[in-house]
């Protein structure tokens, strides 16, 4: 039995609601169960020096938890001055998942910032983020072709995350902090759309797993993307 009483491959109720700021060219706040993230895309007219005359666009993400995101409140990292290392190696995973979504030379030579900020945590969040961040991606794109500033979309399929592991000796999808933080094994999948792979991240927290075991995941992370794709294409539809 799962703490949350759901089947062993059932999602969090998922909901994506968009136009949640005023300002960015594309915004989501995307739910997964407790675990709440808002994402916004920001459009620049210019890329970094190494890509400069390239012809090639770039995507970039950056990400963040709220200081009460969690049971006990966190020092905003501003505040220690630098960021820790998970924040790093997450806003880095984003930033990778979104690329690879993209065709960058036809969003030439601009780029567009993803920032994804948790509200409210309760496992999950860099699936949450990279799951919401492509829908906030895909507004601000929207707008581009919109005002004729992008000629022929550039995002090429979706890109979509869940967490799934093994709790209690069985595989399970799309874990909550309960399950996260007692999981034999822990993984998160990134996939597209088309169910290509993008980043996998699977490791033994308390105990080894076979391949078998591996397997169990695999078809729980392509069951749960295509739940998560169904819901973003209803949100930007």
């Amino acid at each position: 039995m799962r703490p949350s009483g759901r089947a062993l491959d059932a999602m969090r109720p998922i909901s994506i609601e968009t136009g949640v700021t005023a300002h960015a060219e594309g915004s989501c706040l995307i739910r997964c169960g407790g675990t709440h993230v808002l994402c916004t895309a920001s459009v620049e007219e210019r890329v970094p020096p190494f890509l400069k005359n390239t012809g090639l666009g770039w995507v970039t993400a950056e990400y963040g938890m709220l200081p009460r995101a969690t049971h006990t409140r966190m020092r905003r990292e501003a505040a220690q001055g630098k960021q820790s290392g998970r924040t790093q190696e997450i806003q880095r995973l984003i930033g990778r998942s979104l690329r690879a979504g993209i065709d960058r030379v036809a969003l030439g030579e601009r780029q567009i910032t993803v920032d994804c900020d948790v509200i409210q945590a309760d496992g999950g969040t860099r699936c949450a983020s990279i799951t919401g961040g492509w829908v906030a991606l895909k507004l601000a794109i929207q707008k581009l072709m919109k005002a004729g500033d992008v000629l022929s979309d550039p995002i090429v399929d979706h890109v979509a995350a869940v967490s799934c592991g093994v709790y209690a000796g069985q595989p399970v999808l799309d874990l909550d902090y309960a399950e996260d933080s007692e999981a034999g094994t822990d993984g998160n999948f990134v996939m597209t759309g088309g169910g290509r792979m993008i980043e996998l991240q699977a490791s033994a927290e308390g105990a080894t797993f076979s391949r078998a075991d591996f397997d169990a995941l695999m078809a729980l992370a392509e069951k749960g993307v295509g739940e998560l794709v169904a819901a973003q294409t209803a949100a930007v539809s």
